[in-house]
C-alpha cells in the first residue's frame, strides 16, 4: 500500500502484472504522491483530478508508460513526451524500461502531473481534427454513395466513432483488405454502434 489513497479495486492490475511489476508500482506511487484519485478505467489504473482524467498507467511488451490525456497541450520542457502514432491527437506517453528510468525522472513526472492538473483547472481542450479532415477510403465512399441508409447511419454516429471507422478502413494497403473491413462493419454501423461496441 502507498501512503496515499490507493484504490483496492485497482490492486489486481499491479498484482497480475507479469512484466514491469516493480516499475508499475513505482508509477502508481508517483501518481498517488500527487494526490490524484485512483480509478480503474479501460482496464487500467487511471488517475483523476476533480473527476478529470490526468494520467493512465499502462504496460506493453517493450515498455510501461504514463499516458497524459492532454499531453499535446503540455510544455514538455524535458522533452520526454511521445506521440504514440500520427493518429493520436491529444494523448502523449512517457515510456519506461527500468526502475532506474522512473527514479531518474520522478520529479519531472510530478511536475508534469501538476501541469496536467492545471490544464484541467483552466478548462483547456485539445483542438481535434474534424471528421471531414480524415481521409475516407475509396471502398467505403462507394458504399456510402450507393446506400443512403448506411450514409445516414454513419453520419449519425458520434465524431469519435466516425473517426475510428475511417482510420480502421483506411489503414490496410490493399484494396481487397479495405473492402473486407468495410463489408464486415456495415451491420455494426447500421445498428448505430462504434467499431469496438
Amino acid at each position: 500500500m502507498t501512503k496515499y489513497s490507493a484504490n483496492p479495486k485497482v490492486d489486481f492490475y499491479f498484482e497480475k502484472a507479469e512484466k514491469w511489476q516493480e516499475e508499475l508500482e513505482l508509477l502508481r506511487n508517483v501518481a498517488l504522491d500527487c494526490h490524484l484519485t485512483e480509478e480503474l478505467k479501460w482496464g487500467s489504473p487511471c488517475y483523476t483530478f476533480e473527476k478529470a482524467n490526468i494520467v493512465l498507467i499502462h504496460a506493453f511488451k517493450e515498455y510501461c508508460a504514463f499516458l497524459f490525456f492532454k499531453g499535446a497541450l503540455m510544455k514538455d520542457s524535458d522533452n520526454i513526451l511521445i506521440q504514440q502514432s500520427e493518429n493520436v491527437q491529444a494523448a502523449r506517453q512517457v515510456r519506461f524500461t527500468s526502475v532506474k528510468d522512473i527514479l531518474n525522472t520522478k520529479e519531472f513526472l510530478k511536475n508534469y502531473i501538476y501541469e496536467a492538473a492545471e490544464i484541467e483547472k483552466a478548462g483547456l481542450k485539445v483542438e481535434l481534427k474534424k471528421v471531414s479532415e480524415f481521409k475516407i477510403a475509396e471502398e467505403f465512399q462507394e458504399k456510402l454513395n450507393d446506400n443512403s441508409d448506411l450514409k445516414k447511419a454513419f453520419y449519425a454516429l458520434t465524431p469519435g466513432r466516425q473517426r475510428a471507422y475511417l482510420l480502421h478502413f483506411s489503414q490496410p494497403k490493399q484494396s481487397k483488405t479495405r473492402e473486407t473491413r468495410v463489408e464486415k462493419n456495415i451491420p455494426q454501423i447500421l445498428a448505430g454502434k462504434g467499431l469496438n461496441d
